[in-house]
């Protein structure tokens, strides 16, 4: 059989609806990492569900125990040639809270539900539809090779990347000769868009700061102490504006990253960021002066504040409340110095006067990406193209952040990410969904990148 050959099989498993039957069973197990009570459903659906769909696939499997003992992995090999090259790819089996009773139309999040292009369930588009995708044009190319794949393997699965991975490092680390390849290729995140095929390299790094400012026990009438007593809220508003504008522009030279190379220009000159229709429309004159939007997103670094809190605001009352928290997200780029960002940010506001504004980092992932001299960048975005005849959307890293660092840095991997979703996903949200279409065009597209891999003499 031929690669067109695997790759209208990959889509026939769509088509037939067995792929769909196959992600209603997976998306049904409540593997919420954040919730203690769930940890029995990760470890379902490790040993009930993917370890026999890997076993169907000439896989070898093993359940590792983390070394917290509460979020375990599933590693699978398939070994088929000592000179064929070898493959290694990622997914994670956790969710984020299933949001019960806040989806549209009532809608069950532990079942699939099919409503137009789109197919509605936790999980579907972050991670399970995704390395479910991954499984299926696995299949369907050794089908049509008649029981090959013409390379070899290994897939490690975990069930913890919600609550930041907190061991998968570690894991890797006593896996590190198991875990041995020549190419990482892996699915998570978003497109650039529903329409675009994409390829990213890495992604950005994320630190939550967190700043609170206690200043008293209790609150105290605005009408007896207004304008004698410091306002918290007040203060703390203050300070944040001393790291990022009103048009979110980063007003501290530490956090920003290093200059934009004439290379991740050239990458990014062809990317726009073109919201669908039911996608938030990109803000005007926000961000960093002088890039695109593209540039904005890929290359450069945010400060997003996610929350504050000071008083009650259902109910306010006639007083100055004694504390006030907010907690902001550091997103940055590879270059950008972060090991003493709590240290930087408590100096930068003592000088501005702000000594009594408490700071914090905590939640790390670093930032990593693989270099765009290296070959398996431009094989496998010929490869997208050869199925889809569109060239894919070349990222430095996409926006948000995944533990790329543990397969670029520690494993020495040149990683590719290709992702299977899309930015109005909805993911960590009520209503997550994937698209039938883009769906069925990333069955082909991995099917061919398999099929291709399969013809390689030997790794690049």
């Amino acid at each position: 059989m031929t690669r067109a050959d695997a790759i209208a099989r990959a889509r026939d498993f769509l088509h037939s609806g067995e792929f769909l039957r196959e992600l209603d069973r997976r998306v049904a197990y409540q593997t919420e990492s954040q919730n203690p009570e769930k940890r029995d459903a990760l470890r379902a659906y490790l040993t009930e569900d993917l370890a026999p769909a890997f076993s169907q696939l000439g896989f070898s499997t093993r359940l590792i125990e983390s070394p917290t003992g509460k979020n375990p992995y599933l590693l699978a090999e398939y070994r088929e040639s000592g000179s064929a090259p070898t493959v290694l790819m990622y997914g994670h089996g956790d969710v984020v809270d299933g949001m019960v009773g806040e989806w549209r139309d009532h809608l069950d999040p532990w079942h699939t539900t099919i409503s137009g292009n789109r197919v509605y369930g936790r999980g579907t588009a972050d991670n399970k539809g995704q390395h479910s995708i991954n499984m299926s044009a696995l299949r369907a190319v050794r089908e049509a090779r008649g029981g090959r794949l013409g390379f070899n393997a290994k897939f490690i699965i975990e069930t913890g990347e919600e609550i930041g991975s907190p061991d998968l490092r570690q894991v890797c680390e006593q896996l590190r000769d198991e875990l041995k390849a020549d190419l990482f290729l892996a699915s998570d995140g978003p497109r650039l868009s529903a329409d675009r095929p994409t390829l990213f390299l890495g992604c950005r790094g994320g630190i939550r700061i967190h700043l609170d400012v206690n200043l008293r026990e209790g609150s105290h009438h605005s009408g007896n102490w207004g304008g004698i007593l410091a306002n918290p809220a007040t203060i703390l508003a203050s300070a944040i504006a001393t790291l990022v504008d009103g048009k979110g522009r980063l007003l501290v030279e530490p956090l920003k990253p290093p200059r934009l190379s004439n290379q991740i220009r050239s990458a990014l000159a062809d990317v726009k960021i073109e919201p669908m229709p039911d996608e938030p429309a990109l803000a005007e004159d926000w961000g960093e002066e002088g890039l695109s939007a593209a540039e904005r997103l890929y290359a450069w670094n945010t400060l997003e504040v996610l929350a504050m809190s000071s008083g009650n605001i259902e109910k306010p009352a006639n007083a100055i409340p004694g504390q006030a928290s907010a907690v902001l997200q550091l997103r940055f780029v590879v270059g950008t110095r972060v090991d003493n960002i709590a240290d930087v940010i408590r100096a930068h506001l003592h000088d501005r006067g702000f000594p009594m504004v408490g700071v914090e980092a905590t939640q790390r992932f670093a930032a990593s990406r693989t270099d765009f001299d290296s070959p398996w960048v431009n094989w496998t975005a010929e490869s997208i193209r050869k199925t889809t005849g569109k060239p894919p959307a070349v990222l430095p890293n996409f926006g948000g952040s995944l533990p790329n660092d543990v397969f670029s840095d520690m494993l020495g991997l040149p990683t590719m990410w290709v992702p299977h979703s899309y930015p109005g996903c909805s993911q960590h949200a009520p209503d997550e969904h994937i698209l039938l279409s883009v769906t069925e065009e990333a069955l082909g597209i991995m099917a061919g990148l398999f099929w291709d891999l399969g013809e390689m003499p030997r790794a690049l």
